[in-house]
């Protein structure tokens, strides 16, 4: 079992910065794969940025590509996403997700943990 705590979400200007945490507790943290998605009103949620359980291997959508990190710290037993340029588009609730697998995966069925989400909202 892991429980996942997002944080870090605001209100914040275009051409702003915001960073996300994604606080992990439960054993083994270091086992998963680790993604953030986002989802805007009456959208899907999707894939934003994932992380392997390593933090060897990133995956971004092209929509954040250049413009969002996604990183870990497995002593920590958090992920983060910094991100940078903000756009109002991003605007979203961010969810981070856990899967238990060593690799990256970026489909959403393939979580079985999910943290409650975080407001990201960008004003033009």
């Amino acid at each position: 079992q892991v429980q996942l705590v997002e944080s870090g979400g605001g209100l914040v200007q275009a051409g702003g910065s915001l960073r996300l945490s994604c606080a992990a507790s439960g054993r083994s943290f270091s086992s998963y794969a680790i993604s953030w998605f986002r989802q805007a009103p009456g959208k899907e949620r999707d894939v934003v940025a994932a992380i392997s359980w390593s933090g060897a291997s990133t995956y971004y959508a092209d929509s954040v590509k250049g413009r969002f990190t996604i990183s870990r710290d497995n002593a920590k037993n958090t992920v983060y996403l910094q991100m940078n340029s903000l756009k109002p588009e991003d605007t979203a609730v961010y969810y981070c997700a856990a899967a238990s697998s060593r690799y990256i995966i970026t489909l959403k069925t393939e979580y079985n943990y999910w943290g409650q989400g975080t407001q990201v909202t960008v004003s033009s």
